[in-house]
């Protein structure tokens, strides 16, 4: 036998062949290595946010696990560590991605192939499972890969850069043709989403997954129907205003659009060398697009253009050259069930043979060496704004709830000011609001200042009977003259102005200031008068405030005194008669 790079493409061409005897779909593409390993990180964060943890996983973990499932998947003896606790359900999240985006990794590429040569096809196997184990592994010796897929080992940080930039540029490319092949590729449309940038970053992608997990849709079929859906259905089958993904209208026309133009093209030009190159041209216009030719993405797309166009020329001669030493042009047609355009509107069958084959090449590419890189979030940007980490972009983003913890006395005072009673606010009342009545203090008083509602509150008190027989006897006598007492209304009317000042002065002071005051202001004398008057005070405190400042020697008729005024009456009157 040869290299072990050409066993390997002799069992993965075999198994392309014969692939109708053993799959359902002949579109159905193989991951490799690296595509396995990512995989498998998506399966173990899966797996962890299942079981209340975060959606993430550690290096460590991913490369202690995948080497228990390269040696499980090929009936070898186990490793002498102990089994991971969840490998179970790891191993079934794994392979549930495997089956709902139709493709198959090279380990079941190898058991799929056993079988046929049981059957008839080879009568030995070409490839040991030891030796694959060892190809995934990586531990491979360089002599033994593939002559054009050993990755050259760079001497500065410089080309490292360039180096991962051009593998991230060359999967971008490849992912694009795979969806031309196989549009229920999740992880390609992961990683073309949004690149070049189309405003549909990690948000979009996961209202895109809730979308396609809802209806049982892949991906691209979910992204497909709902533009379809904008674009075509009526009033009656369009999507609802609510709907999560009417906010990336114009991001996931473009996609949808693109790949519509990429259909256009595979169906339209009949040479495959042709059309690949168109193909590939077409895909570097869109990565290119706002960089500059000094950019590191513009040098890496076009050097990656430039490989795939001469690798799809290569493949489509070998592929003229096997069908002429058959002696026919063109391979004899099988079932409509296994054809490989079926259930497509656009797709010329030997373009999507070379494409194939292309991906298949891309399969037995050997792993990469730096797992962190391939893993790592740090990856490089391709579309000016985000990396393209998977982990990243499958990871649901964290919606703040508005539940941030606060502090607990900011917490009891919310609550408070939430349960207090809402103060009444007060009314703008017209020019007879003197008619009104204040049914009672206000709700805000009687909370916020208990211990004053523990006292008594009367505002009119009964007046005592000694002030009341001290103010008649000094009222009777014609020789004495008025003096105001501390305990008259009138004084505790000058308590309460804020223009009375008790500062030892003597009566008289205070009785000239009480003249000042009605000479001069009109208005508030007759208040004055009003409140002695005042209906709302007792009998005995209203004869009381009359007879306090009535002047000595007049007496108060008779008539004028068993005249009663209605409530508000006398205001209203004197308000009038200004």
């Amino acid at each position: 036998m040869g290299h072990l790079g050409d066993r390997l493409k002799l069992m993965v061409k075999t198994f392309r062949r014969e692939s109708h005897r053993v799959l359902d779909s002949e579109r159905t593409t193989i991951h490799g290595a690296d595509g396995m390993l990512m995989l498998l990180q998506l399966a173990m964060a899966e797996v962890n946010k299942q079981h209340g943890r975060e959606f993430k996983v550690d290096l460590s973990d991913v490369l202690m696990v995948w080497k228990y499932l390269l040696l499980d998947k090929l009936h070898l003896p186990p490793p002498s560590s102990a089994r991971l606790e969840n490998y179970d359900l790891i191993r079934e999240a794994y392979e549930s991605f495997l089956k709902r985006s139709n493709t198959v990794d090279l380990v079941d590429v190898f058991s799929m192939y056993k079988q046929l040569r049981i059957l008839h096809v080879d009568p030995e196997e070409p490839v040991s499972p030891i030796q694959l184990f060892e190809f995934l592994s990586g531990k491979m010796e360089s002599m033994d890969l593939p002559e054009s897929s050993v990755p050259s080992t760079p001497s500065s940080k410089a080309r490292t850069c360039s180096s991962q930039l051009k593998v991230a540029m060359r999967r971008v490319y490849c992912s694009y043709l795979s969806l031309l092949v196989n549009s229920k590729n999740d992880l390609a449309l992961a990683l073309t989403l949004d690149v070049p940038s189309r405003s549909l970053g990690q948000q979009a992608f996961t209202d895109i997954k809730h979308a396609g997990h809802n209806s049982t849709m892949s991906l691209f079929l979910a992204v497909t129907s709902f533009v379809r859906a904008i674009q075509l259905g009526g009033k009656g089958y369009a999507p609802a205003e609510s709907d999560p993904l009417r906010k990336y209208v114009k991001g996931l026309s473009d996609f949808v659009q693109f790949l519509d133009n990429l259909e256009e093209i595979l169906g339209e030009t009949p040479d495959p060398s042709v059309c690949g190159g168109r193909l590939v041209m077409a895909i570097r216009s869109a990565l290119v697009k706002g960089h500059s030719s000094a950019d590191q993405v513009h040098t890496a797309a076009e050097e990656t253009a430039k490989e795939l166009k001469e690798r799809i020329s290569q493949l489509h001669q070998v592929q003229k050259q096997t069908a002429n030493e058959r002696g026919t042009q063109i391979s004899p047609a099988r079932p409509k069930a296994h054809a490989v355009n079926h259930a497509t509107a656009y797709g010329g069958r030997d373009t999507v043979k070379v494409l194939m084959a292309l991906l298949d090449g891309e399969a037995l590419n050997p792993p990469c060496q730096n797992k962190a890189e391939l893993l790592s979030e740090d990856q490089p940007v391709l579309n000016g704004t985000e990396g393209t980490c998977i982990l990243t972009l499958f990871r649901s983003p964290e919606v703040t709830t508005g539940s941030s913890p606060e502090p607990l006395r900011n917490r009891v005072q919310s609550r408070a000011d939430l349960l207090k009673p809402k103060v009444r606010d007060r009314v703008v009342r017209s020019q007879f609001a003197c008619t009104y009545r204040d049914e009672e203090l206000p709700l805000n008083r009687v909370l916020e200042f208990p211990s004053t509602s523990q006292l008594p509150t009367c505002v009119h008190p009964a007046p005592k009977t000694q002030t009341t027989t001290a103010v008649d006897e000094e009222d009777c006598s014609p020789d004495s003259p008025a003096k105001p007492t501390s305990k008259s209304p009138g004084a505790a009317l000058r308590q309460k102005s804020g223009n009375a000042q008790n500062t030892g002065a003597g009566h008289g002071k205070r009785t000239s200031h009480i003249r000042v005051q009605s000479n001069g202001n009109k208005r508030k004398q007759v208040d004055s008068e009003q409140y002695e008057g005042s209906e709302n005070e007792p009998p005995e405190k209203k004869q009381m405030s009359k007879m306090s400042v009535k002047p000595p020697g007049r007496r108060v008729s008779k008539a004028s005194s068993k005249k009663k005024l209605i409530a508000g009456q006398g205001k209203l009157t004197s308000f009038f008669r200004v």
